[in-house]
């Protein structure tokens, strides 16, 4: 084994490490990389490894709390199925009481009761040996003990996801690697073996068809992890079916051009949902891939309940918990909604597909009202597109994420990623978890042309509005919020007009100008200085009579940030020519930085490198027009060695007559 080893590299990550053979250290070889789809993986982990563990580690903490969660509810189980049995035994004592003096009644009415004794002996007992069965069940069954959760990878390629989770969280049992490519089979088990007896113990690899793999073994794993490169939709049928009651279905998607808009109908036929090209595009991915995933659940009378849905870097990944019941999936279409957009300004509105009606007792299923919108935009007249159907419940479980989260952060040392993934899990803990969808306040700006107020200002305008209002994990520019369409574009026109009046009094005395800026409603000397910037100017000051000193330098401020002009049928012009219903107040609210914002804890890191997302399939030639996607010198490199590679003499193309070489 040492003589092999000399061979290869070892790469560590968390505590698994495998084997890298020395060879595919080149970064790009066209006679490794594109043929072997076991090379192409080991390629993959060499450059891509700082993408993936996010992944990995994010996977490993949901993994812990699925398992304390799940021994949570197994002892809340057994402690019900004892108080009933308890319940049950108390009613089985007090029977022989009941049926004495329902005898002594009758030898008084001087009844035969031979006949009646006998059936109320029967009656009698029968209650009590059902009610002991369960008892006797739950404690023999290793007194009431939890089995270990069984995980299966279906895509294990390397094996290094089955082998941290083998290595690194506690309480798991076995972990099944599957591959289907006998190259990718070879390096797992042998990277198996390096990792010693523990990995040998608990991880087994496989040669077979994940979709066949799993099909044949229904509702066996607790832990089914699907992480494909591209799309998952073709295992999503029997991923669904090998998951325990109440077990983990854990899934990628990284085909993101598909799922936000750039192929709809590819989106369609795959997912069975159309994409939008909004600034929500990736939660809307989310939502699309929970949709597809409920879809298929359903066909089995199963549902699925989403704990964490992530968007990072260049994929989506989700969570969900798959259970079995017929009743309640009945309630799926009332999770479902078709989304339209405006064409003209960027507004949405949700149409649910379904809704219920109670009368008394029972509850009827329904469809849903509609349509939700007019034919044409209330707010700037123009139509709208429809997409969907899209899972509009929340897509997390904030009890889950919190749980995740203060995990992450008490064993932060075990995890490589620690940075990325605690400051995706807080931004999550801030968000709504009952918004779907987000609105961008860059985008609300450019459809009217003007400067954007900044977030803490127009965060405090919505919620002095009555509405709610918070980030996204999705855009650091996202802002989820309850409020209606027309109460957001009433913000911005109030907002619009702060710069418009200061430049209509310019021509007035200095008292008056003081006089009438005082009576801009919720306007505060802070207020004014954060909308209009510190530095540019002077700061202001309040008189006794909150009136506030105009400097000669806000006039030409406002000069410089002016409305721009547009046509009278664009959206902008059309919004702006209405007058607000709501005025809005810009006094700065409480609530208007999250809990992570005020204690200044980073929720949005850079890249951590140059020419940062996925690189290229296998198979795929490489040429200068992939510099942007993967550097220069990578490509360059490349290129080079192919040169140098090639032979001195070139065989000519056929029938070139110039060539004194060719023949005839």
């Amino acid at each position: 084994m040492a003589e092999d080893l000399q061979d290869y590299t070892v790469i560590k990550e968390g505590e698994a490490e495998i084997l890298m053979n020395v060879k595919n250290q080149v970064f790009f070889n066209k006679a490794q990389v594109p043929k072997s789809c076991l090379l192409f993986f080991c390629w993959i982990l060499f450059v891509n490894r700082v993408y993936w563990v996010n992944n990995r580690d994010l996977s490993i903490a949901v993994l812990r709390t699925f398992i304390s969660k799940r021994q949570e509810e197994h002892g809340a189980m057994l402690s019900k199925r004892k108080k009933s049995a308890e319940k049950a035994s108390e009613k089985d004592a007090s029977g022989p009481a009941v049926e004495e003096a329902s005898t002594e009644s009758a030898l008084d009415n001087e009844k035969s009761n031979g006949e009646c004794e006998v059936h109320e002996e029967i009656s009698q007992d029968e209650p009590c040996s059902v009610s002991e069965e369960p008892v006797k069940n739950s404690e023999g069954n290793h007194h009431g003990e939890l089995k270990p959760p069984r995980v299966l990878e279906a895509l294990s390629a390397s094996g290094l996801r089955a082998l941290r989770y083998a290595r690194e969280v506690e309480g798991i049992g076995k972990v099944v690697a599957l591959d289907n490519d006998k190259a990718s089979v070879e390096a797992c088990q042998k990277n198996i073996k390096f990792n010693g007896s523990v990995a040998i113990s608990k991880v087994e690899s496989h040669l077979a068809d994940a979709r066949v793999y799993m099909l044949t073994h229904p509702k066996e794993f607790d832990v089914v992890d699907l992480d494909p490169y591209g799309s998952p939709s073709v295992f999503l049928d029997s991923a669904v079916q090998s998951v325990v009651d109440g077990g983990m279905l854990m899934c990628t998607a990284t085909d993101m051009a598909v799922l936000c808009g750039g192929n709809g109908e590819v989106c369609y036929s795959k997912y069975g949902s159309y994409p939008l090209r909004g600034k929500y595009c990736h939660e809307m991915a989310l939502r699309i891939l929970l949709a597809s995933i409920e879809s298929h659940a359903n066909r089995y009378k199963r549902y699925i309940v989403p704990v964490l849905s992530v968007q990072m870097n260049f994929y989506v990944r989700v969570f969900v918990r798959v259970y079995t019941s017929a009743s309640a999936m009945k309630n799926t279409p009332l999770k479902l909604s078709y989304v339209y957009q405006c064409i003209g300004c960027d507004s949405y509105h949700l149409q649910p597909i379904g809704r219920t009606m109670s009368k008394g007792s029972s509850v009827r299923y329904l469809p849903g009202f509609g349509p939700i919108v007019p034919q044409e935009c209330s707010d700037c007249g123009k139509k709208y597109n429809m997409g969907g159907p899209i899972w509009s419940a929340p897509i997390h479980d904030q009890e889950w994420v919190t749980s995740v989260l203060e995990g992450v952060k008490s064993m932060k040392d075990q995890y490589p990623a620690y940075d990325r993934i605690s400051a995706v899990l807080t931004t999550i803990s801030e968000e709504l978890p009952d918004v779907p969808l987000f609105l961008s306040l860059h985008n609300l700006c450019a459809t009217l042309k003007c400067t954007s107020p900044s977030a803490v200002i127009f965060r405090s305008a919505v919620i002095n509005a009555g509405y709610r209002i918070s980030g996204t994990h999705v855009n650091p520019l996202g802002l989820k919020s309850d409020a209606p369409m027309d109460v957001i574009w009433d913000i911005m026109r109030c907002w619009i007009s702060l710069f418009e009046r200061p430049a209509s009094l310019s021509s007035l005395g200095h008292d008056q100008r003081n006089h009438n800026l005082a009576e801009l409603p919720g306007l505060s000397s802070l207020a004014l200085n954060e909308m209009l910037g510190k530095d540019s100017f002077q700061r202001f000051s309040y008189l006794p009579d909150f009136a506030f000193i105009i400097p000669d330098n806000v006039r030409l401020l406002v000069k410089n940030h002016p409305v721009k002009a547009q046509a009278p049928d664009q959206p902008g012009s059309i919004i702006l020519a209405k007058e607000p219903v709501l005025k809005a107040n810009f006094a700065r609210a409480v609530a208007s930085l999250s809990k992570a914002q005020a204690k200044k804890i980073a929720r949005f890191l850079p890249n951590p490198e140059s020419h940062w997302g996925p690189k290229l399939r296998a198979g795929r030639q490489i040429t200068t027009k992939h510099i942007s996607l993967l550097g220069p010198e990578a490509v360059n490199g490349h290129l080079n060695r192919e040169t140098s590679e090639e032979p001195i003499a070139k065989r000519p193309k056929t029938g070139d007559t110039n060539d004194p070489t060719s023949s005839s």
